[in-house]
């Protein structure tokens, strides 16, 4: 069995995409892209209460995709591996393509509708 088969690296990369799984994460992890930030600079930057922000955050960290840094009394978040941007930019341009393939066919279907039909 190959590597890139192993039934432990496929758990990993579905653990991986798991926590990647939320909305909130997401929006975390794009606001993290720039620069580190605190939790409450998150929840200003995102309009979200501390409990959302400090759960979500806490999965992205127990997942190694962000880390923190002691400021004095405050807590700085950022992005562990800056490959995580990537993904995220990866995904949008998938998410793109699947839906320039939606509205094509959208398009296709209202010409067909609007034919006259053939008897």
């Amino acid at each position: 069995m190959s590597a890139a088969s192993s039934p432990d690296l496929q758990s990993f990369k579905a653990e991986f995409f798991k926590a990647l799984a939320h909305p909130v994460r997401i929006r975390i992890l794009e606001v993290l892209r720039a620069r580190e930030r605190s939790v409450q600079e998150l929840q200003a930057r995102l309009d979200l209460d501390q409990s959302t922000v400090s759960q979500q955050l806490a999965i992205l960290r127990t997942k190694n995709i962000v880390t923190t840094r002691k400021e004095g009394t405050t807590v700085r978040y950022e992005i562990r591996d800056p490959l995580v941007g990537n993904l995220l930019d990866v995904a949008r341009r998938v998410f793109n393509n699947q839906l320039a393939g939606t509205q094509t066919m959208l398009r296709a279907l209202r010409q067909e509708a609007r034919r006259p039909a053939r008897r």
